[in-house]
Order: C-alpha cells, then structure tokens, then sequence
C-alpha cells in the first residue's frame, strides 16, 4: 500500500489536496481514496471497489472509448471559459450553488462556459444538493436559458429531488441519492431522476454498479470520485461495460491534477478516453508519496476498514 498526495489546480469540494492509496494486486493496480471527512462505515464500499479492482479485474468492454464532459469548479467566469477551451470537451459540468456565492455568480459562470462551448456544446450543472426546492425551481427557470442537458442532485433529498423534476422542463440526475442512500432504487420509486449519475468507488465496485443500472431502470453516467489515473480506469471499465452509454461521463478530472502517478494519464482525446488499464510510473509514484505521518493516518484508517467490511460479510 501506498499513500499518495496530489495538489489540485484549484479548490475544490473544499480542498487543495488529494490524498487515497494504491496498491497492486494478481488482477492489476487499484485506488482507495474516500474523502477524509467520510466516516469508516462510508468508506467499506470505497474498499471494496478497490479489492475488485485488484483482485478480479473488471468485466469485459463492449465499447473501446468514452465520451467524458470537462468539469468547472466554482470558479470567476473568466477562469471557466479556459478550462472549457482547454479541454478539448464538447460537454461541461459546471459546479453551482456553491456556499458563499450566488445566483449571479452562478449565471455568469454558466453564461461563459456556454459561450466557450457556442451552440452545439452540451452544459449541465451540478448543484451538489445545495439548494431548496424553492431555490432550484427559481435557478433552473434562470439558467434554462443556457439550454442545459441537465441539473444533477439540485436538492439533498430524494423527496425533494422528485418534487423539482415534476415542476421544471430540465432533466434531473441524481448522484448522492444513490450513492450516499441506504436505498438507491428509492430514486426509482419516486420518479425522482431521470438520469442515474454512478461512481465505482462509492458504490463498491464495477459489477455493483452494474447491478444497481439494470435494477433502477435510468441512462446512466459514470462519473469520478476524484482519483488518479489509476481510480479513473475503474469508472472508464464501467462506461465500457454498460450497454448503453447515451450521455458523456464525468470521468475527465485527472487534469485537475497538478501532477499524476503514471506516466501517461488518462485525458481526453477529441472529447474521448481510452478504455485500458493503469499502471504507475515507478518515479511519479515516488514523487507523489505523502508524508510519513500523512501516511500512518492512512493506514490506520485502512485497518479500521478492513474490520469493519470483514463483520459485515
């Protein structure tokens, strides 16, 4: 197991710095990284992605490339126009409601990413839960002028999430609600979505993503968990294996990175990602090494884990 730590060219859910582990294992590399403010029994999926990743490899891909969307943070409108150029990208997910900022802020930011993108570029948003029914009905009526593709998890709830889909034209995506939920086909139940975004890592792994996509019945879109190239492959494994894929994924946030762990990472292409395995370079691994003490607190979360998946299985 190693320990890595990565600056990120920018803020983003509240950090400057990505930290997970990697290890090797008989069916290739893989990633444990949840986020440090998740709570151990949060994380037992997380680990659970990895150990497939590492011990049964993944399911075989019917599609050899993926379309990925750029992802702007929350950022001034002139910063988001470049990150849009720059990503060579003809769908953008643009971060809204972010805490401390406003409606405004928000239209700005969506108005410069549609105009780097011009007409036939695709915009969602991504609200992260951050509003009320009230406040998403009164933003979405704002920012459907951008012509968006669709708004991912406006609200925290599933309830609240089923309320805004009966009351606006846009498309809902719901994230946390399946992913953070006891029950994620209650999205399903509700009529709460009309799409289902996926993450490998908090779900437990490719095939459990798999199973969740036949049973909540939603196009779905794999989208990362911010990992490094080596995570990244888990999510480009899912997209390849789904049978259908109508929607660009969210899998292009390696180049959030301010360095990587293997020596040709995963970014777009035309829009498009590779479908292969990741192997890091021995010197960027080196490199990127946390600390020793970052290191300890890393492993001694991992132990807490692994007891904790062992009793419930």
């Amino acid at each position: 197991m190693i320990t890595y730590s990565l600056g990120l060219k920018n803020k983003f859910r509240g950090i400057t710095v990505r930290e997970g582990m990697l290890f090797e294992g008989p069916a290739g590399w893989a990633e444990w990284s949840p986020f440090l403010d998740y709570d151990d029994a949060t994380c037992v999926a997380w680990l659970r992605a990895a150990q497939e990743a590492a011990v049964d490899g993944w399911p075989e891909p019917v599609r050899w490339q993926i379309p990925v969307n750029c992802t702007v943070p929350a950022l001034g409108p002139e910063r988001a126009a470049e990150i849009v150029r720059a990503s060579g990208c003809r769908t953008a997910k643009v971060k809204v409601a972010e805490p401390g900022q406003s409606l405004a802020d928000d239209l700005a930011r969506v108005e410069a990413v549609r105009d780097a993108l011009g007409p036939d570029g695709r915009v969602r948003i991504d609200a992260n839960g951050g509003w009320s029914v009230d406040e998403a009905l009164r933003a979405l009526k704002e920012l459907s002028r951008f012509e968006l593709e669709y708004v991912e998890q406006p609200c925290a709830s599933v309830e609240d999430l089923a309320l805004v889909r009966r009351h606006t034209d846009v498309l809902v995506a719901a994230d946390e609600s399946i992913r953070r939920a006891e029950d994620p086909l209650r999205v399903r139940e509700l009529e709460a979505a009309d799409i289902a975004v996926l993450k490998v890592q908090p779900i437990g792994g490719v095939r459990a993503c798999l199973e969740i996509a036949e049973q909540i019945g939603l196009p779905v879109v794999v989208s990362s968990a911010l990992e490094t190239s080596v995570g990244i492959a888990a999510g480009v494994a899912l997209a390849a294996a789904l049978p259908e894929l109508p929607y660009a994924c969210g899998l292009a946030t390696v180049a959030m990175f301010t360095s990587e762990v293997v020596a040709e990472p995963l970014l777009p292409v035309d829009g498009f990602l590779p479908v292969r395995k990741m192997e890091p370079d021995r010197a960027l691994l080196a490199a990127a090494t946390a600390s020793p003490e970052t290191s300890a607190v890393w492993e001694a979360r991992l132990a807490r884990v692994e007891v904790l998946k062992g009793s419930a299985e």
